[in-house]
């Protein structure tokens, strides 16, 4: 009789390991399951956030090609205006200079 209650109590360790061996697994197939969910949705949001910030980027650019444009024009008029300024004053003094230089010519110093 003992021994059939020895027999009873092994039997009913190793049911109660095996349950807990299978409690274990579950558990950790769900934790597995989790994990991999989490890798999947932050891959997605990793993934808009590369795709948001490239658009940024290109935004950012096409603002500043626009820009430059403008810069080119802008430089442009501003260097058309002080050649126009310039070409107005040597006109201005080009009488003066050459009259100058006439007058250094042809004066001979002894």
């Amino acid at each position: 009789m003992e021994a059939n209650r020895r027999q009873g109590g092994i039997k009913l360790l190793l049911a109660a390991e095996q349950e807990a061996q299978q409690i274990v697994n579950a558990a950790r197939s769900e934790k597995m399951g989790r994990l991999k969910q989490a890798q999947e949705e932050t891959g997605k949001e990793a993934a808009e956030y590369r795709a948001q910030m490239e658009l940024e980027l290109q935004r950012k650019i096409t603002e500043s090609c626009g820009d430059s444009g403008a810069n080119v024009e802008r430089l442009e008029q501003e260097t058309d205006a002080k050649i126009h300024h310039f070409k107005m004053e040597a006109g201005k003094i080009s009488f003066d200079v050459s009259q100058m230089l006439l007058k250094h010519i042809t004066t001979v110093n002894v």
